[in-house]
C-alpha cells in the first residue's frame, strides 16, 4: 500500500511547509498555505538505473550542433517579431495578461495563421466549450481546415490526442485548468500547475512539438502559480494594455532564443487583433499641438524605438501633502524627476498636485523619458507650450545632470521618419555621427540648461 505524505504548500510562491500557517513565511501573503496529501508510491525495482549508469554521455562543446531546426514563421509580422523572428521547433511559451486583455482572441488567430500557411493545430480549451470557440471563431472569420478544438483538463487524455492528431503546435488555454490523474490536488494548485507544465516541457523537448500555455495573472499583476512555471518555459509574453484604450502591447520578457524587452503592438477590434505596423505615428496621431504640458518622448522597447507622447498637469492644491499621480510611468521615477525640479531649477512643485499620463494607454519604464516628463512637467507650470517639432530624450540625474542613453541613432532616426526637426539630447563626450539628415542635435549638461532651451518664460 502507498504511503501519504500532507504538506502545506502556498500557492503564491510554493513555499513548502510541515504544519499551517496563516501567512506565508516566503512571500508574506496571507491564507495562502493549503493542505496537500501526496501519495508516496516505491518506484519499481526494475526501472532503477544501475550503480554508474547513465542514459546519456558526455559531449564536447565543439561536437554539439547548434542547428535546432528552421523557425516557424508567423504570418503574424507582431507576433514573429515578438518572438524573435518566429517559433522555435520543440519550445514552450507561456503567455498571460489581464482577464479580457484578449489571450485567447489572440491564440485562436495565431492558430488560424499557423493551419493556414504553416501546420496542424491543435488548440486545447478547459474554460470554454467548442461552441463558444466556434462563435468567436465566426466573428473573427476563422475557418482553417487544420484547426481540431479540444474541451480537455485532463492531461492524459490531452496527450493521447496529441499523439493521435500529431500537431505542428499544440495551444492549452489555460495551464491553471489542467490536472495530472496521478496528484490529489485540485487544477490550479501549485502542484498541479508545475507537474502539468513539466509534463507539457517535455512533450514540446521529446516531439518537436510547440506548445502554447496561457497563464492566468494574480491581482497583483504576477502569473499565478509557482515562480518555477516562468523558469520551465523558454517564453515568457506579457499582454498589456488600458481595458478603456484599444491598444494592446505584447512584451517579451523572457526569451531564450531572442531579444527580451522586444514589444508588438496590436489594436483591438470588432474582427479581432489588428497590426500596427507604425505604433510611433498610432500613438502620436491625436496630439493636440501647442497644448501647455505636453512632451514627446523616444523610448526604446526591444529593438524597436516609440515615440510617444507624455502628458502633464501641475495643479495648485490647498493641501499640505500634495498627490503625485501617475498614469504609465513608475512613481518612483515621477519622485525622482519632481524632487530634482524642486532642487535644482526651483520649480515650487511642493505647492502642486502633479498628474502623469502616457497617451495610448501604453507603460513607459525606461529612464530616457526623465527629460520629457521634466519637460511636460516644466511646461504645465509654466502654462508655456513646448515647440511642436521637438523631442527629448535623455535620463535625469540627483544633481540634475543629463545623463546618456543607448541606441541614440535608432531613436534619431524613428524622431526624423515622424517629421520631427530637433532633438534635445544629452551633452555626448564624442560625436555622434549618425545623426538624419533635416534633424538638428541640440546637446545639454543638465536639466536647467535643457528647460531653459525648452520652456519660454516670456
Amino acid at each position: 500500500m502507498a504511503k501519504t505524505r500532507s504538506s502545506y504548500v502556498c500557492q503564491h510562491c510554493g513555499y513548502r511547509a510541515l504544519k499551517g500557517f496563516g501567512r506565508c513565511p516566503n512571500c508574506g501573503q496571507f491564507n495562502t498555505m493549503i493542505e496537500e496529501v501526496e501519495e508516496i508510491a516505491k518506484p519499481a525495482r526494475q526501472n532503477r538505473q544501475p550503480l554508474g549508469s547513465t542514459r546519456s554521455a558526455p559531449q564536447r562543446l565543439a561536437e554539439v550542433s547548434a542547428d535546432m531546426g528552421e523557425r516557424l514563421y508567423v504570418p503574424i509580422h507582431e507576433f514573429s517579431r515578438v518572438l524573435g523572428g518566429g517559433i522555435v521547433p520543440g519550445s514552450i511559451v507561456l503567455v498571460a495578461g489581464e482577464p479580457g486583455a484578449g489571450k485567447s482572441t489572440m491564440l485562436l488567430q495565431v492558430s488560424h495563421a499557423i493551419a493556414e500557411e504553416v501546420g496542424t493545430v491543435l488548440y486545447v480549451s478547459g474554460e470554454e466549450s467548442a461552441a463558444q470557440i466556434k462563435m468567436r471563431a465566426d466573428r473573427l472569420n476563422i475557418s482553417a481546415q487544420d484547426l481540431f478544438l479540444l474541451t480537455e483538463t485532463n492531461l492524459g487524455q490531452i496527450l493521447e490526442h496529441v499523439n493521435r492528431v500529431n500537431p505542428t503546435v499544440l495551444i492549452v488555454d489555460s495551464i491553471q485548468t489542467m490536472y495530472a490523474d496521478d496528484l490529489e490536488s485540485s487544477p490550479g494548485n501549485v502542484s498541479q500547475v508545475r507537474e502539468c507544465a513539466g509534463r507539457l516541457q517535455g512533450l514540446a523537448k521529446s516531439s518537436g512539438v510547440c506548445v502554447f500555455l496561457v497563464g492566468h495573472v494574480t491581482k497583483e499583476g504576477s502569473i499565478a502559480g509557482p515562480k518555477v512555471l516562468e523558469h520551465i518555459v523558454d517564453t515568457v509574453l506579457y499582454l498589456e494594455g488600458d481595458p478603456f484604450q484599444a491598444f494592446r502591447l505584447l512584451r517579451s520578457v523572457k526569451n531564450r532564443f531572442g531579444a527580451t524587452s522586444e514589444v508588438g503592438v496590436f489594436e483591438m477590434s470588432g474582427t479581432g487583433m489588428v497590426e500596427v505596423p507604425n505604433p510611433s505615428e498610432a500613438f502620436l496621431a491625436e496630439r493636440v499641438i501647442n497644448a501647455p504640458g505636453s512632451a514627446i518622448a523616444v523610448t526604446m522597447e526591444g529593438t524597436r524605438p516609440l515615440l510617444v507622447e507624455l502628458q502633464a498637469l501641475t495643479s495648485p492644491t490647498p493641501f499640505g501633502n500634495p498627490r503625485r499621480t501617475p498614469n504609465g510611468v513608475d512613481m518612483n521615477r515621477l519622485l525622482l524627476v519632481s524632487a530634482v525640479l524642486s532642487k535644482r531649477v526651483g520649480l515650487r512643485l511642493h505647492e502642486q498636485d502633479i498628474f502623469v499620463n502616457v497617451v495610448g494607454g501604453i507603460k513607459i519604464n525606461e529612464p530616457a523619458s526623465d527629460l520629457a516628463m521634466a519637460a511636460a512637467m516644466a511646461s504645465s507650470y509654466y502654462d508655456k507650450p513646448l515647440a511642436a517639432d521637438l523631442t527629448f530624450i535623455g535620463e535625469i540625474g540627483l544633481s540634475g545632470e543629463l545623463r546618456a542613453v543607448g541606441q541614440l541613432g535608432a531613436r534619431l532616426n524613428e524622431a526624423a521618419k515622424l517629421g520631427f526637426k530637433r532633438a534635445l539630447v544629452p551633452k555626448m563626450r564624442r560625436k555622434v555621427d549618425d545623426v538624419p539628415s533635416g534633424l538638428k542635435l541640440i546637446e545639454v549638461r543638465n536639466i536647467a540648461e535643457a528647460l531653459a532651451l525648452a520652456v519660454p518664460r516670456e
